[in-house]
């Protein structure tokens, strides 16, 4: 007797060309739904059972009835307050009170190597940790042309050179709100011409020049008074980066 080959196989499967055996219409008259299509179940009227009752009460000045309802309401009052999920919560709320932990490497006075970014591999000095964590770094700017800015820990690269930079004086208006962009007054106009509203480049106020010229004196009076200065200078002003046959994980920053 010859083995059946499409056992174990549903009623309808791809053939080798990639068509299905059975159309939709021979399936739907194969599964018999049209017997089912049409049938209808009536539902039961849900019986209505009333909300209020009248309710006889004894006494002359009372009315003689009273609507009283059939179900009492529940006097819930909670004595405690209810714990709130964490999702349901604002962001601002939740990770405003996360406590902001700095790398022991990252001192103030190292030099670290930028990661990422527009001044990926320039050398900066570590000055403060702000408020939401971030770090302040400075160039200076005359050495490598990076300015006074704020950085994620996890784009710097600590390296064992640092520079003491206790008499260095970081005014106190140079916060995480210092750095936040002020949004343009711009607005396309509707009559206009859309092309003509050209997004302005960020141009520095004359208040943030002030400030970083000032911060950037003091740590180049800083590095002057280190043992290597001049050596130092130089190299703030190179670059890193990595040749061929050099391996990050094998050398010592």
């Amino acid at each position: 007797m010859a083995k059946n080959k499409n056992k174990g196989k549903p009623r309808n499967y791809a053939l080798d060309s990639g068509v299905y055996r059975f159309s939709a219409s021979k399936m739907f008259h194969k599964k018999a739904i049209h017997k089912f299509l049409k049938k209808t179940v009536a539902k039961k009227p849900a019986d209505k059972k009333p909300v209020f009752v009248e309710k006889k009460i004894k006494g002359d000045k009372n009315g003689g009835t009273r609507m009283v309802r059939v179900k009492k309401l529940t006097n819930n009052v909670p004595t405690m307050d209810v714990k709130t999920c964490i999702l349901h919560t604002k962001r601002k709320s939740v990770f405003s009170k996360h406590s902001r932990k700095l790398r022991p490497s990252l001192t103030p006075g190292v030099v670290a190597i930028i990661l990422a970014g527009v001044h990926k591999g320039k050398r900066v000095v570590a000055l403060k940790q702000l408020e939401t964590g971030l770090l302040l770094i400075t160039g200076p700017l005359k050495l490598n042309g990076c300015p006074l800015r704020r950085i994620n820990q996890r784009y710097l690269l600590a390296t064992k050179t640092s520079i003491n930079v206790s008499g260095v004086k970081v005014p106190e208006t140079i916060n995480d709100k210092y750095f936040a962009r002020v949004k343009s007054d711009n607005k396309v106009k509707k009559d206009g011409n859309i092309f003509e509203n050209k997004k302005e480049d960020y141009k520095p106020s004359e208040q943030r020049k002030a400030d970083r010229a000032s911060v950037d004196k003091q740590v180049l009076e800083a590095i002057k008074k280190h043992p290597q200065g001049a050596a130092l200078k130089s190299y703030f002003k190179a670059g890193f980066g990595l040749n061929k046959g050099e391996y990050p994980h094998k050398m010592i920053f």
